[in-house]
């Protein structure tokens, strides 16, 4: 059988395929469904350094070929996280990995310095796409300078290894990979959502409470494979993608638009076990095609 292994900086991953922030809860919810140490890696639910309720329901939409949300990162802060939720799955025998967010630079930096003292969560993953409350909401990840200022923050007090996840709501995404990997990331995963909305046409009203939300599901793939293509030819640092991944074969065209490993977002409410089935499904290929190791398909799309 082809070997799976990836690398993230010094991140050791035993298969490409990673369950995505938000749609995977803390991964025990999915422990009657899915073996959690096939997975490669399980990014749990966003987490922030206090308390966050999130929005006013309904804040998830069913659209064609995707899904909006607008859940507003709901959870109990961080300092719940270490002492309530850490203990029950720093034993699930794979990679752990914690998605921070926060509303300015220092509150990013304090939440990872937190998680830094837990000794069997080997990274995080930054939500740069949380709206900035000192610049009116404009959200960090949409600037050179906002994206910079929380990587360096982070940095500084962060000492594993570290992962930016990427807003595609921007002009050149490239441009704010390289201002990452610059201020010290280990690695850029993208695409997070694309801002959508839907209206009820009967009630003549926005469907979602905010009015808009986090486009995701296979309707973005396109956009996110293209997206991944271009941050992958940019940096040297390794590239995740994500983005409507719903099968092996979608996890293998973002492998070789450059991608180092993948997450699975939306897919997860479909079906709870479709991070194996990709992994699996990825070994299949590999084998068919007579590969040896993964890495023979990264990057691999002939230009």
């Amino acid at each position: 059988m082809a070997s799976l292994n990836v690398k993230i900086n010094n991140l050791e991953l035993p298969n490409p395929v990673m369950t995505a922030s938000g749609t995977f809860g803390y991964g025990l919810e999915f422990a009657d469904l899915v073996p959690l140490n096939e997975i490669g890696a399980i990014i749990v639910k966003g987490t922030t350094l206090h308390p966050r309720e999130g929005n006013d329901y309904p804040r998830m939409a069913e659209v064609a070929s995707g899904m909006l949300n607008c859940v507003g990162l709901q959870n109990k802060g961080v300092d719940y996280f270490c002492t309530e939720i850490y203990p029950k799955i720093k034993d699930i025998d794979t990679r752990i990995i914690v998605n921070v967010s926060g509303s300015s630079p220092d509150d990013y930096a304090e939440c990872a310095a937190r998680i830094d003292a837990l000794g069997k969560i080997p990274a995080i993953e930054l939500n740069i796409s949380c709206p900035n409350v000192k610049d009116g909401g404009m959200a960090f990840g949409v600037t050179c300078a906002g994206a910079a200022s929380v990587v360096r923050a982070v940095r500084q007090r962060y000492h594993k290894t570290l992962i930016v996840k990427l807003s595609p709501n921007v002009t050149d995404i490239a441009e704010i990979a390289r201002v990452c990997e610059a201020e010290g990331a280990d690695s850029v995963s993208l695409i997070n959502t694309l801002m959508g909305m839907a209206i009820d046409v009967e009630r003549r009203k926005p469907v979602l409470s905010i009015k808009t939300g986090g486009l995701s599901g296979p309707c973005v793939k396109p956009v996110a494979l293209r997206m991944v293509w271009q941050v992958a030819r940019a940096v040297k640092i390794p590239v995740i993608g994500l983005g409507g991944i719903s099968c092996a074969e979608d996890a293998i065209e973002f492998l070789m638009a450059g991608a180092t490993a993948i997450e699975i977002g939306t897919a997860n409410f479909i079906d709870p076990a479709i991070a194996y089935k990709v992994k699996v499904g990825i070994g299949e290929w590999l084998d068919r095609h007579g590969c040896n190791s993964i890495q023979e398909i990264i990057g691999a799309i002939n230009d």
